[in-house]
């Protein structure tokens, strides 16, 4: 599964799920940086991603228009880019898992 990740995700999350996500991006690297939450969402349906983001707007996107793409929501608070990290590795069974759902949207994280 391939990742955008959203602007309020670092950028080294990339580096340390590339053995689990290749081909994973952030919306730095592919100038969506400032752009809205429509933007993003149009990107990842024509470039085939899946959003990970702490923000709500997406999860709540995906309730209105389903997919593609698929969300992963990260429902932390303030928390370390190591604790985001883990929380995508403890739960990547999970992930591909949703990967495969044909129905599911959004999955959420904590």
């Amino acid at each position: 599964m391939r990742l955008l990740l959203d602007q309020n995700l670092s950028p080294s999350l990339l580096t340390t799920l590339a053995d689990l996500h290749p081909g994973s991006t952030h919306v730095r690297e592919v100038g969506l940086q400032a752009a809205d939450d429509d933007a993003v969402w149009q990107y990842a349906v024509q470039q085939r991603f899946t959003i990970v983001s702490k923000d709500a707007d997406f999860h709540e996107r995906s309730f209105f228009l389903g997919h593609p793409p698929k969300v992963i929501w990260i429902r932390r608070g303030n928390c370390s880019t190591n604790e985001i990290a883990a929380i995508l590795r403890d739960h990547h069974a999970e992930i591909l898992s949703f990967e495969r759902d044909e129905e599911g949207s959004f999955l959420a994280l904590g």
